[in-house]
């Protein structure tokens, strides 16, 4: 069994590091692709690899759909492929309890893994308080594929383990899914993830501008959606941001960040 890693990032300086580090002991195989940052993002990525030369490797992408391309290979081999986004701090020390999981068999008949989230509004590291909303109620967005299952997953995807055409083998389907999550709870979870999606992660963003889109917002946004976004703000009628809607439910809960931020990240 192996587990390849691929983050997808554009100007993710603020946290990509801790992104990285927290599951490189995770994966045997991490593929970081870059779409056309113009922050530090970089440079971080490039040290990363330097550091970390036999397992890291740093692509650059001028279309995100060039990430899914990477793995897409993968299929029908004995590979989880794990999804990370430069704003998904994870738990190292529970995904090493994770792995020994996945390694046993126990997840061997799964076609995807949810695990438990943090989405979080407020993070104060020199407390190491984390504020935010769980899932449940909130969805889940932690993305760990069992490539094993499956004989190809084709194109169009906008971005990787997003959109196209999945073909699995025999006996395995799309609703094989492993929604830990709804069974153990945050203090429990190994596979745990506290998401700063609501949490400002580079310097070229403004502040007022609230929450950023994401990829598959930005690249698969139908016109007669925004036609009607457009309508209903003429009209003066609420605009629901979709981050509100996945991972803004449920009440606002803290926990600790010591778990997913090491020392050096708490002094800054």
């Amino acid at each position: 069994m192996k587990i390849v890693g691929i983050l997808l990032v554009r100007n993710e300086e603020g946290f990509v590091e801790a992104a990285v580090r927290n599951v490189l002991g995770f994966c045997d195989e991490f593929i970081a692709v870059d779409n056309g940052s113009t922050d530090e993002t970089i440079p971080i990525l490039e040290k990363l690899r330097e550091q970390n030369p036999q397992k890291l490797r740093v692509h650059h992408a001028s279309h995100p759909r060039e990430s899914h391309e990477l793995v897409a290979g993968l299929a029908g081999t004995n590979t989880w492929v794990f999804g990370v986004d430069g704003d998904e701090i994870y738990d190292p020390v529970g995904l090493a309890r994770f792995r020994k999981r996945l390694e046993s068999g126990e997840f061997e008949h799964d076609w995807c893994i949810f695990g438990n989230v943090l989405n979080v509004r407020r993070l104060d590291l020199a407390r190491g308080i984390a504020e935010g909303h769980l899932a449940p109620p909130c969805r889940s967005m932690t993305k760990l594929y069992n490539f094993a299952v499956i004989e190809a997953w084709h194109g169009p995807c906008l971005e990787r383990l997003h959109g196209g055409r999945v073909v699995f083998k025999n006996g395995f389907h799309e609703k094989l899914r492993r929604n830990l999550h709804e069974s153990v709870s945050w203090d429990e979870a190994d596979l745990r993830c506290m998401h700063l999606c609501f949490i400002p992660r580079s310097s070229k963003e403004s502040p007022v501008s609230g929450p950023r889109k994401n990829i598959m917002d930005i690249h698969n946004r139908s016109i007669t959606k925004t036609i009607l976004q457009f309508r209903d703000r003429l009209l003066g009628r609420p605009v629901v941001d979709w981050k509100e809607q996945r991972y803004g439910r449920g009440d606002r809960v803290e926990k600790l960040t010591a778990p997913f931020f090491s020392r050096e990240l708490h002094s800054h």
